[in-house]
């Protein structure tokens, strides 16, 4: 195993800061000296790593020094034949894993709650996705892992499937240990590729759920930003075997991320893979007990409840912690009483609001149970919005595009009444964000319950990812361009 313990990517940017550099080169603000007066104090110390690729500081695109030494104590730690930096988000690497894996016109399964970076990489690619149904857990509420038996009801009846792209965990830290699908998936020899966004940190072991490098994905995509000290949009890519090759893999990433990659985000993934590889079993135990402490500090508080799910096969990331009203309160009315507090959640849905913990000893927990006490009492008081019983309207079975990617060229775009959008075929994407999930997807068919979780939704003040039309209650559907 190398050192860990090595820093190359911020060492190198450090020691050529310190080196008094003249800058002759971009970027323009010129190591911070050329900057807005009431930002600079914000913005001093990080700006004196916005270097760029002069010599000695390698290139992302062509790494043969310091970027090339994180990056492989980024694959040494996980395991991976090779690990790539992300500066566009996990976003980048679903398209890339996808465009170096599927084929125009192929099949590729695709469990239906996935982010729509995953769709829209198949829309790119030109392929046919074949949804697979989610098990949707009781007490959650949501959508939480793949139907493994519709899965392998399709890698049986479905000739022609080029992948399988799973998302592992969910949003919410609900996770399956993936061991035996990607084996089974494996005698297929179809590679198998996991959005494991949300578990760049599954790496330490238990109670953390099984990586899927570890259960032996092709390729895996991490966002570091979530949970590791990574700055936003700091993500990476493993891959592993020879099922697909890493020379396409790299090759879409050259052609998808930035040609000007940020050099202070990229000694942040640097830094995180060091915080991560630093953390003693002393300090991770220390940071497991905390977590189960302020589940028992919140055990007390009267109004308001932690969401476990109901199946006990599921394991649950420790640091996703959901909470749900017991008395009624919407997750968007509840989210609203503790922004009021100042506890910004990471998202609310029509049940619940999800907090992310820090991958730390939690000096701020008292802080923040406090402020869930006070929004709880404040909710009591007011009576506000009641929750909704409504479950995510994916389908049921195995199903497809109504128009595939390849046709909808075919087709016009024509604003309707969302009222009378059942039965038509949808042209645009209706997306919930967070969590980044489409409630559909151009050329799905649009249902009755999908119309019904929408305005729901709407009703209690969810924000979408839509067209203008969206917002005043129409949406684009395909019809047929006559000759």
């Amino acid at each position: 195993m190398l050192d860990q313990n090595k820093t190359p990517l911020f060492s190198g940017l450090r020691s050529h800061w310190e080196g008094a550099p003249l800058s002759g080169h971009v970027p323009g603000h010129k190591f911070g000296t050329v900057f807005p007066e009431e930002a600079r104090g914000y913005f001093r110390d990080i700006l004196k790593l916005d270097a760029t690729e002069i010599t000695g500081m390698d290139d992302l695109h062509d790494p043969e020094g310091m970027i090339d030494k994180a990056q492989c104590l980024a694959s040494d730690l996980y395991g991976s034949d090779e690990t790539f930096f992300l500066v566009n988000g996990s976003t980048v690497g679903n398209l890339a894993m996808i465009l170096a894996t599927c084929k125009r016109g192929s099949k590729v399964l695709v469990q239906r709650n996935c982010h729509k970076s995953v769709l829209n990489g198949l829309e790119l690619a030109g392929a046919d996705p074949v949804f697979l149904p989610c098990k949707v857990d009781d007490n959650f509420g949501v959508a939480v892992s793949v139907d493994v038996s519709s899965l392998y009801k399709a890698l049986e009846t479905i000739e022609g499937i080029t992948a399988v792209v799973l998302t592992n965990p969910n949003y919410y830290g609900v996770a399956i240990d993936l061991e035996s699908i990607v084996q089974t998936v494996h005698s297929y020899d179809i590679p198998v590729l996991v959005d494991e966004a949300h578990g760049a940190h599954f790496l330490l072991g238990e109670p953390f759920p099984k990586t899927a490098m570890s259960s032996g994905a092709d390729v895996v995509v991490h966002s570091a930003h979530k949970t590791l000290p990574a700055m936003t949009m700091g993500s990476w890519l493993h891959v592993q075997g020879k099922r697909v090759k890493k020379e396409r893999v790299f090759h879409y990433l050259k052609m998808l991320q930035s040609s000007s990659p940020s050099y202070p985000l990229m000694a942040s993934l640097d830094l995180a893979r060091y915080y991560l590889a630093s953390l003693s079993q002393r300090e991770k135990q220390a940071i497991v007990e905390d977590i189960k402490g302020i589940h028992q500090e919140l055990k007390k508080v009267k109004g308001v409840e932690v969401v476990t799910p109901s199946d006990s096969h599921l394991l649950v990331d420790p640091l996703k912690l959901t909470l749900r009203s017991t008395r009624g309160l919407s997750g968007f009315a509840l989210s609203s009483l503790l922004e009021k507090e100042g506890l910004f959640v990471e998202l609310a849905d029509p049940k619940n609001v999800l907090i992310i913990l820090p991958l730390a000893v939690n000096e701020k927990k008292h802080d923040m149970i406090e402020g869930i006490v006070r929004a709880v009492s404040k909710g009591t008081e007011a009576g506000l919005e009641k929750e909704q019983n409504t479950l995510p309207p994916f389908p049921a079975k195995i199903s497809g595009l109504s128009i595939p990617f390849s046709e909808q060229a075919d087709y016009q775009r024509v604003k309707c009444p969302i009222e009378e959008a059942i039965g038509e075929v949808a042209a645009e994407a209706i997306v919930p964000y967070p969590p980044g999930i489409p409630l559909l997807f151009n050329g799905e068919k649009i249902t009755s319950s999908t119309v019904e979780y929408i305005k729901a939704l709407q009703h209690i003040g969810a924000r979408f990812q839509a067209s203008e039309a969206f917002k005043s209650n129409y949406i684009y559907i395909y019809k047929k361009i006559k000759e």
